[in-house]
């Protein structure tokens, strides 16, 4: 059986918007030539791909797994018009790219600046989301590149060391540990709030990890989806965080945070460059990793 692929792309769209009138408004044509085009699809492959519902459309399991090999092929095919266009000394096409929030805030807008200098023609998208969905995203073939702070444990991707972070730990300045010279001692978090990121987020994993080989506990945790908002929190004095150094020169010069050095707690993580083993790589791509892993814009973190 030689599937239908323009009725396939009217299935795949209905999937990922998740209804009938979002897809046709994403494709540009009607809804029921839509709805007519599913149907025709599912007697071609013979079972149903949609459960309806009064909320919306959701895929069956065999619509699950079709959906999922349609994106890679689909993906395959943007990948070669890119390729197409950029192959003309890099003059065009668009690159993808998929950073960690930390990454894409504090660290990577020299090389996207490095990049779009020597190749002015190539669009450049940033996604920016937690290392867990960043990892998604490059297995569903939305992007090209993916920087991450955490490691992935996922037999579908190779992950590359790129780089170190050293982890700092911030208070607010009237905070008790504000005046301690030499530092402080692990332990004495275990009785404080640490304000840490969300479940999925690179960086509150290796803080975890560290934590807990050396026997702390925090008296409680509260949980903040962002590195900026965590900041602002910790200057309010709602509690102790440990961040990423790249990410709080700018409060600490204007006297909001303090950093407090741990004497026996010294985190440090690697930051990782996501692929998967044997993906054909467009030059856009090849192109900006020359520029992460040779292009030096701005001095080594650790």
């Amino acid at each position: 059986m030689s599937l239908n692929l323009h009725l396939l792309r009217l299935f795949t769209t209905v999937v990922r918007t998740g209804s009938f009138s979002r897809a046709a408004d994403a494709l540009h044509i009607s809804q029921p030539a839509i709805s007519k085009g599913v149907r025709d699809f599912e007697l071609q492959v013979g079972c149903r791909l949609l459960d309806r519902t009064p909320k919306g459309v959701r895929p069956t399991r065999e619509g699950q797994a079709l959906a999922r090999h349609a994106e890679a092929l689909f993906a395959a095919e943007r990948a070669a018009e890119d390729e197409l266009l950029s192959l003309r000394n890099l003059d065009g096409g668009s690159l993808r790219i998929g950073a960690s929030t930390t990454i894409a805030t504090y660290m990577i807008s020299d090389y996207l600046g490095t990049f779009h200098r020597k190749h002015p023609g190539i669009d450049l998208h940033l996604v920016i989301a937690n290392t867990r969905d960043i990892a998604d995203l490059m297995l569903a073939h939305d992007i090209e590149i993916a920087l991450v702070e955490g490691p992935v444990e996922d037999d579908e991707l190779e992950s590359r060391a790129w780089r170190t972070d050293v982890m700092s730990l911030i208070v607010d300045p009237p905070h008790r540990f504000a005046g301690a010279k030499r530092g402080i001692e692990g332990a004495a978090l275990c009785d404080e709030t640490l304000i840490v990121r969300e479940p999925g987020s690179g960086s509150r994993e290796v803080v975890a990890q560290a934590m807990a080989a050396e026997g702390i506990e925090p008296r409680r945790t509260l949980e903040i989806g962002s590195t900026e908002a965590i900041k602002q929190a910790v200057a309010a004095g709602l509690g102790v965080a440990i961040v990423s150094s790249a990410t709080i020169s700018d409060q600490v010069t204007l006297g909001r945070l303090k950093v407090v050095q741990m004497r026996d707690l010294q985190i440090e993580r690697t930051l990782w460059q996501l692929k998967v083993p044997g993906r054909i790589e467009i030059p856009a791509a090849a192109a900006f990793e020359r520029i992460i892993w040779q292009d030096k814009p701005f001095a080594e973190v650790a």
